[in-house]
Formats: structure tokens, C-alpha cells, sequence
């Protein structure tokens, strides 16, 4: 059992002058960033959309999708803060399976993680370029968040991530809003006790340096259901259960307490045509409940152009290759709705 080195990696800088956020970029990136901030602060009305493909598979497709939520995005933006979910690295219960663009950049069968980093970071890029829309990525490699730092809005940890102290450190000083998902077998004392690392200053090695962190005010949560010990999806995004958390979360004191739910995965039961109805449950929880209108102020959609999925080795245009997504026309409607109802 051994590491066999295969490549150095290019350096945060190169990529960087390699290709290169433009002063104009720069400044939406920052206006977005303020706004952004504001939301998960509560000092706007608007609501938090993340929606986006599963995975980020093909960057002509999701650029395409990207130029239509765009469109949208100008029409419903005095309602909605709507960041596409640009996600580049899949994490894998088994460790087999599509593992996104940063290791399949030139074909869903060839790992290249150097082409890897190069291509997610140019997708991000053209994505901000072409729609004006800052992104949204999971954190699955917490030492890659360098090459991405000036271009990304917005940092997810999986629910396979939140109990790693590396992941949770790296949130306490990246600069950006951070959602920490339940874990997968849906205990809150590990949600908010990540939160709150997070939300914390640490001294931690990063990238070959000893380094200290200032904490994350904006690090909140993301609901997005559990598994039992049967193996039986439990979602935890109904009226009841976000009254529990919500509690959970006052008692905890953490800052800015803001709560997105995540509307697929185990909340769903890994039924993306259930997305739609659980937003509307989340919407009308919000209508019977003050405490739960200020608390839960955001959710995440999969939506891709085609809806459903398709094997990695599948060449349906637009279509998911990893979990299953609503398709565009339903999320277009879906996105009005939100906006008439929050």
C-alpha cells in the first residue's frame, strides 16, 4: 500500500493568471457577494434559491441552463437571490461512480484532476461571464477552495463532510457563505456543532503553511433529510420538524441563523418529481409560522434541462448523470412560484 505521485498540480496563482477574473467580473463578484450577505444576515426580504444540475457534467449544457436562469433572474430578482449550482466535485458513497468535471474534464472515463481544476475553474468563469451570476460549488476538497476563491459566491459541505474538522476549519476562514449540511444519518448535534467550529477561529495546517482563521458569521445550515438505521429516507424539511430545529438552532446562539432546504436527496426519497410539492409544503410552513419565515429563508433545487438522469455513459443533452433532476420548464414555473409566495 503505497501513494504513487502521478503529477504536480499547478499552483493557485497560475490558474489564476491562466484565467484570469476580469476588474468588471470583479465588481459583480463583490456586488453579489454584499447581497448575498445581506440575505443569510436578514437584512432583506429576499429569498435564497440554489439551483443547479446534480452534478456540473458538461459545460456547453450547463451554460445553456445557466443563460436561462439568467432570464428568469432578471425578472424575479426583487423577490429572489438566485445562485446557480455549479457543482464541479461529487463525492461517492462508495468512492465509485462520476466524480464530477474536476476529475473527468475530457471524458467521463479519463481522470485527469490537473485538466480537472482547469476546466472547473474556466466553467465557473464562463458561467459568471456569460449570466452574471455568481456560483455555488460543494467544498469536497477543502485544499482546492484556493483556485476557485475569486470567483465562487458560495460553499457547501456535504453530508458526508460535516463531521471532518478540515472541512469545518477551512469554512471558519474562506470568504463566503457556508451551508453545512445534516449528516446523513440526520443527528443535529453534529449539524450545529459544525456551524458553530465553523462560525469559530482556528489554528490548522492548510496547504503547506500553519494558518488562522477568523471564523465565518455566515456559516448556517442546510436541511436535507436523513436515513435510519433501516436504510429508510426520513425528510426533516416538514412543519413539525423545522419548528424542532429552529428551536434547536435559537438555543445553540449561533449568528445569523438561516436555514435552507435542501428539497431532493433523502427529503425527497431520491424522487426529484417530489421537489416541486416539498417546496410548496416549505412555502406554506412559512405562512403558518413567524418563527419559521425568519428562520428558514432559502432553499436548493436539482434541476438540470431534461428531467430525470441517465447513465454516466448516456448523451441525452442536459441531462443529469448523477441524481435524478427536475427539467427546465418545471423549474421555471417552479422559480415564479417561489417568487409569488414568499
Amino acid at each position: 500500500m503505497s501513494f504513487k505521485p502521478l503529477h504536480d498540480m499547478p499552483s493557485p496563482e497560475q490558474l489564476r493568471e491562466e484565467y484570469p477574473v476580469s476588474s468588471r467580473l470583479a465588481a459583480r463578484k463583490l456586488e453579489r457577494d454584499r447581497e448575498l450577505a445581506a440575505v443569510i444576515q436578514n437584512q432583506t426580504n429576499k429569498f435564497l434559491v440554489i439551483v443547479g444540475p446534480c452534478s456540473a457534467s458538461s459545460e456547453d449544457a450547463v451554460c445553456d441552463y445557466v443563460s436561462r436562469l439568467s432570464k428568469v433572474n432578471r425578472k424575479l430578482n426583487k423577490k429572489l437571490f438566485i445562485i446557480p449550482r455549479i457543482y464541479t466535485a461529487k463525492p461517492r458513497t462508495n468512492g465509485n461512480g462520476y466524480k464530477g468535471i474536476l476529475h473527468y474534464p475530457v471524458g467521463k472515463g479519463h481522470s485527469d484532476l490537473v485538466k480537472g481544476l482547469r476546466a472547473a475553474r474556466n466553467l465557473h468563469l464562463r458561467v459568471v461571464e456569460e449570466s452574471g451570476l455568481t456560483t455555488a460549488d460543494e467544498l469536497l476538497y477543502p485544499e482546492a477552495y484556493a483556485y476557485f476563491q475569486d470567483i465562487i459566491s458560495y460553499l457547501a459541505i456535504g453530508a458526508r463532510s460535516v463531521e471532518d474538522q478540515q472541512h469545518r476549519f477551512v469554512s471558519s476562514g474562506v470568504d463566503c457563505p457556508v451551508g453545512m449540511k445534516n449528516p446523513t444519518n440526520g443527528n443535529p448535534d453534529t449539524l450545529f456543532y459544525s456551524i458553530f467550529a465553523a462560525q469559530h477561529g482556528h489554528k490548522f495546517i492548510y496547504r503547506d503553511r500553519e494558518v488562522k482563521s477568523s471564523g465565518n458569521p455566515l456559516a448556517h445550515a442546510i436541511i436535507r433529510g436523513y436515513e435510519n438505521l433501516k436504510g429508510e429516507y426520513v425528510p426533516n424539511y416538514q412543519y413539525e420538524q423545522l419548528l424542532k430545529i429552529g428551536e434547536r438552532y435559537r438555543k445553540q446562539r449561533l449568528k445569523n441563523p438561516f436555514i435552507i432546504c435542501d428539497v431532493n436527496h433523502a427529503n425527497s426519497g431520491k424522487d426529484y418529481s417530489r421537489e416541486p410539492m416539498i417546496i410548496y409544503d416549505v412555502l406554506e410552513s412559512r405562512s403558518k409560522s413567524e418563527e419559521i419565515r425568519m428562520m428558514v429563508r432559502g432553499v436548493m433545487i436539482e434541476s438540470f434541462i431534461e428531467a430525470g438522469r441517465q447513465e454516466i455513459s448516456g448523451n441525452v443533452y442536459g441531462k443529469s448523470v448523477t441524481d435524478g433532476c427536475l427539467g427546465w420548464n418545471e423549474t421555471e414555473e417552479l422559480l415564479h412560484y417561489i417568487a409569488e409566495h414568499v
